[in-house]
């Protein structure tokens, strides 16, 4: 999915949201080197027998234009989690228990998850934990799970050449990264498979720039340093690639058979579920909703302001933040107004260029781009008119 590195920007996109912004949002257009943002909306029309055509309209997108992604990197791990069950062939199933041993420095074991209904835990709920608010540690197993080598060689024989997975969300060194745990995997008390302990030698292709971003950062010591921080072997996930693996899934006929993930029905719908469930819908983990507010995770349209998303709406999404990094990937769903279109969007905001303060601007400018950006392309949405209305009922879940 590697294509000829140059930023992708089409006319009408930038024009739709000039006519309609806000000054703030006018603001952020006007400042692409200082906000970095790239767009990609994609519109979706229904032929007669309701197969989806994509268009896709871009707005400063480039591939080689870094951004930490963050939580969205949660996403593909997720995929090859259920992916990589289905190879074992019967072996394991997502709702099996899964204990997590420590098998190298720098890991910790698993033996419960005072989450769950029956108090263990299975790569079903971690997947569950991943979408309904980002939960890192879910992330952490589910990548110890995978294992870095399987996880990266797997998107890259998908054509992913430029998605990096390379660390865990918890301080630890390359080194400590490559090595994952010893798992076993239990049904109604009795062991039925154990994965060993493994060392990835996976050959990252790493930029020969490095990467660098910010004026100073903040260390793992709580020391400021005085030089901008380097990712240059940090995850990375350009927007198309986060776009197209959320496509690939929602839409798996829509991408060539190599770039699917390997997926049972029962799989597409523990994640479709998951992927549009709220925190409030959820009783195991039962969630703070003063916290884990409807949109929460949802950027687009509702995350400022943290109002209650309207029954009739769906959004099967990943966002993630960090550094100053707001980035979300969604799909869109009005059952009232036969409305769908997918959404994909990365700012960075980071006024005093110092990393790991808490000091970004999220609520003053992120979020605002988000919601006011969303609510455009759904107002647009809501007037176009439609030669074929789509048929939306596969994405009407039952939550819990």
């Amino acid at each position: 999915m590697t294509t000829i590195a140059q930023t992708k920007k089409d006319a009408f996109l930038d024009q739709l949201l000039r006519k309609n912004a806000s000054p703030l949002l006018t603001t952020v257009l006007n400042k692409p080197d200082t906000f970095q943002y790239q767009l990609i909306y994609t519109e979706i029309k229904r032929n007669k027998n309701q197969e989806p055509q994509f268009i896709d309209h871009f707005l400063n997108v480039d591939r080689n234009r870094y951004f930490n992604p963050a939580s969205t990197v949660k996403m593909p791990v997720a995929f090859a989690a259920l992916e990589k069950i289905n190879q074992l062939n019967g072996k394991i199933s997502a709702q099996d228990v899964m204990l997590t041993d420590s098998s190298y420095s720098g890991q910790t074991p698993v033996m419960n998850d005072s989450t769950a209904k029956n108090n263990l835990p299975s790569i079903a709920h971690y997947i569950k934990k991943i979408f309904l608010v980002s939960d890192n540690e879910a992330y952490n197993r589910l990548y110890e799970f995978d294992g870095q080598q399987y996880l990266n060689e797997l998107l890259w024989k998908k054509g992913y050449n430029d998605i990096r997975i390379t660390r865990r969300f918890v301080p630890m060194t390359d080194e400590e990264n490559r090595h994952t745990n010893q798992i076993r995997f239990f049904d109604k008390g009795k062991l039925v498979y154990t994965q060993p302990p493994a060392y990835s030698t996976a050959a990252f292709r790493f930029p020969k720039n490095r990467i660098l971003v910010g004026k100073g950062h903040w260390d793992k010591n709580d020391s400021l340093i005085n030089t901008p921080m380097d990712f240059t072997q940090h995850n990375n996930l350009p927007l198309e690639d986060g776009y197209h693996l959320l496509r690939s899934v929602l839409f798996p006929l829509s991408v060539p058979a190599g770039q699917r993930f390997q997926l049972k029905t029962e799989d597409y719908e523990l994640l479709y579920t998951y992927m549009s469930e709220l925190p409030v819908e959820s009783h195991f983990p039962k969630y703070d909703t003063t916290e884990f507010f409807d949109s929460y995770t949802k950027f687009f349209f509702f995350r400022a302001g943290k109002e209650k998303i309207p029954p009739y709406i769906r959004v099967f999404n990943k966002a993630g933040w960090s550094y100053g990094f707001l980035t979300d990937y969604c799909y869109v769903v009005d059952f009232k107004n036969n409305v769908e279109f997918m959404l994909s969007g990365t700012i960075y905001v980071n006024s005093d260029g110092i990393l790991n303060d808490n000091k970004y601007e999220y609520e003053e400018i992120g979020y605002p781009f988000f919601k006011e950006v969303g609510a455009i392309i759904y107002n647009y949405e809501l007037n176009k008119k439609r030669a074929v209305v789509p048929d939306l009922s596969k994405w009407r879940k039952t939550y819990n």
